[in-house]
């Protein structure tokens, strides 16, 4: 049961907030709020020791203090900010948290030059006629939740959490 919570919840919510980012611009609290309920409920069973818990929460509050930070000066968005910090509680103090955020910044820097140059493009003209890309056309800003759930969705299986669930696939 753990194990289906593991592989259901982590990459469902980062698929919903990048859906929701790209739709409505706006990633909402209660993903975050279900990432973070999610760790603490199936933390236990995964065996990870009180230490390792609390690396877990200091990445947590590192990467939050960091994007609160960038929200502050309006270079992050809110809702990008919290969801950062909430999978990076899954990704705890270790190599896949400096995956995750290696990857979201290539997907982020790949995700904004695509929109850049499809936002110059003839194409916009075109696809100006379909709601969602008008949307995309016309924001200045980038729905940056894609970037996000691309670099959680690639670091997840070295996650702490997957890696307990790859043991127990193994036994």
């Amino acid at each position: 049961m753990v194990a289906a919570v593991i592989m259901v919840v982590f990459p469902f919510a980062m698929i919903f907030a990048a859906l929701s980012d790209v739709f409505t611009m706006t990633i909402g609290n209660r993903i975050s709020a279900v990432l973070i309920g999610a760790f603490i409920l199936v933390s236990p069973f995964i065996g990870l020791s009180l230490t390792e818990f609390g690396l877990h929460f200091a990445a947590f509050g590192l990467v939050l203090t960091v994007t609160f930070g960038l929200f502050a000066t309006g270079t992050m968005g809110g809702g990008d900010a919290k969801l950062l910090a909430s999978t990076s509680l899954w990704m705890g103090w270790s190599g896949a948290l400096v995956d995750y955020l290696l990857y979201a910044t290539i997907a982020g820097g790949v995700f904004t030059l695509f929109l850049v140059f499809f936002r110059k493009s003839t194409l916009a003209v075109y696809a100006g006629e379909v709601p969602i890309l008008r949307r995309m056309i016309d924001e200045k800003d980038i729905p940056y939740g894609v970037a996000l759930a691309i670099g959680g969705l690639l670091a997840f299986p070295d996650s702490p959490a997957m890696l307990w669930v790859f043991e127990r696939m193994a036994q």
